[in-house]
């Protein structure tokens, strides 16, 4: 089925929505909801079959344009050009890979249009650290108890975020995944602060011939509630916030934004 299949789990699990205008990108098991005025996806929506899933071996693929958006709205080639910018991935090209071997093949080239893509340090991006591994290790959960997954994906669209070459870059990034347990919809979500990854790229440019950057920081990972993820980023998504897993937690708080944030610095300190 092309796009995000909002019953895929059994239960609905609806994406995340946002009150500016988007254009409805579906491709092959996921969907991007892409904000124009920013050039880049507000949400991302990816179904995770764990039973079939097949490893597709990676090749050099080349990133497109998608033509159903005009070239001028998406942030393309020129932003990731001679800097220290990765095209990061927001459906990773694994997910959506599962069916059959053409199927799967399909989903992964899929996941190589630029709507699917968010300027990353290539630290980040590349780290087979704890954002990396997180990735991973919610799709070797699926893959092992042949779970059915629902991913949401995006950058934190904040309009303080600094511009650079016509595009703001995100300096934090949110992630949601969505499963059945117990025959009742559970959620939990993560933040990426990337900014003292990211400053020094920023920096670069105005730096002088020959001038040593500024050293690159390090990134944070923290789980956190989602009703945090939804006040930052803009979205609605009450179904996911009532499954919340951190739900305890923030039930002891007075506000939004007082519930502790779980800094990760292992994947032995997430909860499920």
């Amino acid at each position: 089925m092309p796009g995000y299949d909002v019953e895929f789990l059994g239960l609905p699990a609806p994406a995340p929505t946002v009150a500016v205008p988007t254009i409805q990108l579906d491709y092959l098991h996921f969907s991007v909801a892409f904000r124009p005025d920013r050039r880049l996806a507000a949400v991302t929506a990816v179904n995770i079959h764990g039973g079939l899933l097949i490893e597709i071996e990676r090749t050099r693929v080349v990133w497109l344009l998608d033509p159903r958006v005009p070239v001028i709205e998406q942030a393309g080639p020129e932003l990731y050009i001679n800097n220290d910018f990765d095209r990061g991935h927001l459906v990773r090209r694994r997910d959506p890979g599962w069916g059959t071997q053409a199927t799967a093949l399909t989903a992964n080239n899929d996941t190589f249009h630029y709507p699917n893509a968010a300027p990353q340090a290539a630290h980040f991006n590349q780290s087979k650290l704890l954002w990396a591994g997180l990735e991973d290790y919610l799709l070797e959960h699926a893959a092992t108890f042949e779970q059915r997954l629902a991913v949401f994906t995006a950058p934190v669209l904040d309009p303080a975020d600094p511009f650079y070459r016509g595009v703001q870059i995100p300096r934090r990034f949110w992630k949601i995944a969505a499963w059945i347990a117990q025959s009742e919809l559970a959620a939990t979500g993560y933040v990426l602060d990337q900014t003292d990854l990211i400053d020094p790229i920023l920096a670069a440019d105005a730096l002088v011939a020959g001038a040593e950057p500024p050293p690159l920081g390090a990134y944070r990972t923290f789980q956190v509630p989602l009703i945090d993820i939804a006040d930052a980023a803009g979205v609605q998504m009450p179904e996911l916030i009532v499954a919340d897993v951190l739900q305890p937690a923030l039930a002891s708080t007075a506000a939004a934004g007082t519930a502790p944030w779980i800094e990760l610095t292992s994947l032995d300190d997430i909860r499920l």
